[in-house]
């Protein structure tokens, strides 16, 4: 067991804070959210509702959203009272002042942060401490309804699911040559045009707390903005009200398309009709462009248009299979001798290796050890997302790449030596790669060693085991699922 030990006087607020034995915590919490679920799945929705009050008071609760704010990556940065919980009193503090009586949401603060393009900016709000404290609070009762009653192949802000689980799914609909066409869609500015009264009468949480976040504006150069419609991106819970929002659109599909109804319109065959989403990115499976013409594009259509959503115009295509379409940073593609074969996108390599040139022209006056430092981590996570796709020789282009960048960078270090002394310099054979990049450089205690590139081709391809459609962290039934997973 850890203790902690503090010098000096330590006040009665600290104290408490360090003396909250968390496991309990999580077993007090855990308890009623299974008990969400089970009155979920039994329709009790007045039982929901008392339960989901129960825990939004319990100490347990508060105790852990203040816990979730103030360890998360955005605790440092404050909202629009310029404070932030970076001490023991604070936190226990906050605790104590968790309360729906008597609270007030406070405008968030809005900055913007550039798109994948480079070219637009996306807006964020930023909450206070505060309303990121109940909204963490919030969540954990909201949570455990939104698994118990999501789509089988939702996949976006879910736990214990991923965009792998996402592609997985996508393999095993298109897997058979029946389902040839794909429509992809994009919701257009999803989280900003949510409607607010669709989510304030269909949301199973506190409509008094949700109406206060949803009609709490923006302040941006000092001046506060009404917010009319739309979530904030920036809330700890509003993922979760997207999903609430975007969930039932795969039922809507099955109840018009059922798996095993063959139609006329088809020549009695299956339509073969599969949604798999992320998000508000997703890819509707067909046997023919027409179906998803005619029938099922304005099906969804209709479908986001009571939820104050539409279809983004510009990345909203139907495309052949054979054609292949990009999908969270990957191409599925069926190609000419029948197989089913994904890989990265262009895209995405294009941007990948972008972003490592720039470092690497960026640290002209860098030593070798500190540019590894900085590579190492990049090259790592984006060989490891496609690990589990058909990515091998694409992993050989990056590293050759990646090798041509480091020897113009290596040159321009030192343009008046020969070739041969660069080489051996800052490449040399390690295991079965001759020109391996390294750096001389000292450990923690003072030792001489030695640190290496990290190459994408030493990543094993992996072949992932997508999640179950249904499911649930929060429900007992499927613990030791997820445990063994």
């Amino acid at each position: 067991m850890t203790t902690v030990r503090a010098v000096g006087a330590v006040s009665r607020e600290a104290a408490e804070w360090y003396a909250i034995h968390w496991p309990a915590i999580h077993r007090n919490v855990r308890r009623l959210q299974v008990r969400i679920v089970k009155a979920t799945k039994e329709r009790r929705w007045g039982r929901v509702r008392a339960l989901q009050r129960l825990l939004t008071h319990s100490y347990s609760g508060k105790v852990l959203a203040v816990r979730r704010v103030t360890e998360n990556t955005g605790k440092a940065t404050p909202g629009v009272d310029q404070e932030i919980w970076d001490t023991p009193e604070k936190k226990i503090q906050a605790v104590h002042a968790l309360k729906r009586r008597g609270y007030r949401s406070q405008p968030l603060r809005r900055v913007y942060i550039p798109k994948s393009d480079g070219k637009t900016m996306r807006p964020l709000g930023i909450p206070t401490m505060i309303d990121r404290g109940q909204q963490a609070l919030h969540l954990l009762a909201l949570d455990p309804v939104v698994e118990t009653t999501a789509d089988r192949n939702s996949y976006g802000f879910r736990q214990r699911r991923s965009c792998a689980d996402a592609i997985g799914q996508c393999f095993l609909a298109l897997r058979r040559a029946s389902a040839k066409w794909i429509l992809e869609g994009d919701i257009k500015s999803c989280f900003d045009k949510i409607s607010h009264d669709w989510l304030l009468a269909h949301v199973p949480m506190d409509r008094v707390i949700l109406q206060k976040w949803l009609k709490s504006g923006y302040m941006e150069k000092h001046v506060l903005h009404e917010s009319m419609d739309g979530t904030p991106q920036g809330g700890i819970i509003s993922p979760a009200l997207a999903n609430c929002a975007l969930d039932g659109l795969e039922r809507v599909l099955q109840e018009k398309f059922p798996a095993a109804k063959r139609l006329r319109s088809l020549g009695g065959k299956k339509p073969c009709v599969h949604l798999v989403r992320y998000a508000d990115d997703f890819v509707i499976t067909s046997k023919s462009k027409e179906l998803l013409e005619g029938e099922i594009k304005p099906l969804v259509e209709q479908f986001l248009r009571e939820r104050g959503l539409e279809l983004s115009p510009t990345k909203t295509v139907i495309t052949h299979v054979e054609h292949g379409f990009d999908f969270l940073g990957q191409n599925v593609r069926r190609y000419p001798n029948g197989k089913l074969l994904i890989k990265p996108s262009k895209k995405n390599v294009g941007t990948f290796l972008k972003g490592i040139r720039g470092i690497i022209n960026d640290a002209r006056g860098m030593s070798a050890a500190a540019l590894i430092d900085q590579l190492n981590p990049k090259i790592r996570g984006w060989a490891n997302y496609h690990r589990h796709v058909v990515s091998k020789r694409i992993f050989g282009h990056v590293d050759r790449t990646i090798f041509s960048c480091l020897w113009q960078w290596a040159r321009r270090r030192h343009p008046n030596k020969p070739s041969r002394w660069v080489k051996t310099k800052y490449f040399e054979w390690r295991v079965d790669r001759n020109w391996a990049f390294f750096a001389e450089t000292c450990d923690d205690e003072g030792r001489p060693t030695k640190v290496w590139l990290f190459h994408a081709e030493s990543t094993p391809i992996k072949r992932h085991v997508k999640v179950k459609g249904e499911a649930n962290p929060y429900d007992p039934t499927y613990e030791t699922y997820f445990v063994v997973t």
